[in-house]
């Protein structure tokens, strides 16, 4: 009784809300109705785009307030609004989203009344006939429950009117892929220039010098021998090292820990090697199906780089890294340092190519790091491909 009670508080409350936001309405509706108009008639057409950017914000706040209350995100989709007067005007009155927003505007006026005019008189007999029933004769609430389906009714509908068009919602994924795949382009230039960096100032150079010793060991070996085999020596070190940069490569490209070890075992791998105190925690992980070599390489990547900058601009002592499989299609990553925290993107510390990689396998990246710390990188990755 006490849980019903107490969900039933919360949906009248949300029907409260939702009946301020009406009476909010009810005033907006004849400001907007006189924006539009004066706009027509080409008078105080400034005030037209300012009108529609009040409306955006306060359907932004009816799709939080439906979202929290479904437990999904309602999305929304406008053409930004930007340039001059004339340009700002026309967006505004052509963007298909201004006139969903202002249906929505309409339709609030009338329902947002009508629902918690059926809750005010129900609120006491609820109270009184499940107290009754549930205290008396140990019965199951009979109408607080109510109060979540009238809740739950009213989300439903804002979501319905202000979730963009099917059209709307394909050209924002269009746009998004697009930049996705300009991002993974870039990514993928700077990996190659990277590599051809590696190969040209350390592998080959090394192989150039052995060349050159063992050129020199041939023809010191006749007249001196001893000399020959000093530069052997010096041939065979350089031949090693060699092969050290080339690991070394080879595992910038995909490391062959991640194919022995599994995303988990590679990680520790990482940890273990760390200037930092860091801990590993996998839950789930190592008993969920392995994911898409590209997945576990940018799940890696991702450790690696987050790793990287703990050592090198926090300032802290621990890393705690979580590597999280709940659910089987989706792959979380998590480190969070004890530094000083101030991370951002465009300071180059490598975030924006985590976000370039991660978002060329359709994830997502979560930056959270507020000055004095902690930083903390939140990471999801599909793991169905």
């Amino acid at each position: 009784m006490k849980a019903a009670l107490h969900a039933a508080w919360r949906a009248f409350c949300h029907l409260l809300v939702g009946f301020a936001l009406s009476l909010v309405c009810y005033v907006a509706i004849p400001l907007f109705v006189l924006c539009a108009a004066m706009a027509a008639a080409l008078i105080g057409a400034a005030t037209w785009p300012e009108a529609v950017l009040a409306l955006r914000r306060l359907t932004g706040f009816a799709r939080v307030r439906a979202g929290g209350r479904l437990g999904a995100r309602v999305p929304e989709h406008y053409l930004p609004m930007g340039g001059p007067l004339t340009e700002r005007v026309r967006t505004a009155s052509c963007d298909p989203g201004t006139w969903r927003d202002a249906r929505w505007l309409v339709a609030q006026v009338l329902i947002g009344p009508m629902l918690l005019y059926v809750a005010l008189p129900l609120w006491p007999v609820a109270l009184l006939v499940d107290l009754v029933w549930c205290g008396l004769l140990r019965g199951r609430p009979v109408l607080l429950p109510v109060f979540d389906a009238l809740a739950d009714l009213d989300a439903r509908w804002t979501a319905v009117l202000l979730r963009p068009s099917p059209s709307a919602q394909l050209a924002e994924r269009v746009q998004e892929l697009s930049v996705t795949r300009a991002g993974a382009v870039a990514a993928h230039g700077a990996e190659l220039r990277r590599i051809e960096r590696d190969l040209h100032d350390g592998a080959q150079a090394r192989l150039v010098a052995l060349s050159m010793r063992i050129g020199l060991a041939r023809r010191a070996y006749g007249s001196d021998p001893e000399a020959g085999r000093r530069l052997l020596d010096d041939a065979q070190q350089q031949a090693e090292e060699a092969l050290a940069e080339l690991r070394q490569v080879v595992r910038g490209i995909h490391p062959p820990v991640l194919t022995d070890r599994g995303l988990t075992g590679a990680v520790r791998a990482l940890a273990a090697a760390h200037p930092l105190r860091v801990t590993v925690s996998a839950p789930g992980e190592e008993m969920a199906p392995r994911a898409a070599a590209a997945v576990e390489a940018a799940a890696y990547f991702v450790v690696a780089e987050a790793l990287t900058n703990a050592a090198k601009h926090s300032g802290g002592s621990f890393v705690k890294v979580t590597l999280d499989r709940t659910q089987p299609s989706v792959l979380r990553i998590r480190a969070e340092d004890d530094g000083c925290g101030g991370a951002r993107e465009e300071r180059g510390s490598g975030l924006l190519g985590i976000r370039r990689r991660v978002a060329a396998l359709d994830g997502t990246v979560a930056l959270d790091s507020p000055v004095g710390g902690p930083t903390v990188v939140e990471v999801e990755l599909p793991c169905v491909w």
